[in-house]
């Protein structure tokens, strides 16, 4: 399979919850891939939480400071990068996704907020009404996702591995086959 990718990187993208980090890490580890995920590298690099970044600064700065670092990432190749929910607002960011493979993990509304529910790290889900929000970001991004590359339903009944193993089962389908002569 990493043969077929040609060291091209794996985006996953989608809302938060859905999944993208923990199903990166299997997807690298299943292609022999380095794993990135953009809100550690922010965190990491401004050296504060998303919180502290979203409070002091605004989510503008934010998702400033986040096509800032898909831009360095999209330089590298072999990776699988986990990226921010809201990365595909910014139209700037695509120019970068498409470098690569875009995955949408694709995961109801109910299934994220059940995942999210209890997560007070999510700045956008601090919220008098948080599924609400949800369900009001869903609706801003969805059309967005829909340009990925591969678009992957999830329900609650599957493990990330169930995921990760259709990802790699369908991205033959999205390569352009290299002629051999």
């Amino acid at each position: 399979m990493s043969s077929l990718l040609q060291g091209v990187n794996l985006y996953l993208i989608g809302m938060m919850g859905s999944g993208k980090t923990t199903v990166g890490r299997l997807l690298a580890k299943h292609l022999g891939y380095g794993f990135v995920d953009t809100d550690d590298v922010i965190v990491q690099a401004a050296g504060k939480s998303i919180n502290q970044l979203f409070a002091e600064s605004g989510e503008a700065a934010f998702r400033q400071l986040e096509s800032d670092v898909l831009a360095q990432v999209c330089a590298f190749t072999k990776l699988t990068i986990a990226t921010g929910g809201g990365i595909v607002m910014c139209q700037e960011n695509w120019s970068y996704l498409h470098h690569g493979l875009i995955v949408w993990l694709d995961a109801p509304l109910e299934l994220l907020y059940s995942r999210l529910q209890e997560d007070t790290t999510r700045p956008l889900l601090q919220d008098v009404d948080p599924q609400g929000k949800l369900r009001s970001l869903l609706e801003q991004r969805q059309s967005l996702y829909s340009q990925a590359d591969l678009h992957i339903t999830i329900s609650a009944e599957e493990t990330p591995e169930d995921i990760a193993t259709r990802v790699i089962a369908a991205i033959p389908s999205v390569l352009k086959k290299t002629v051999s002569h």
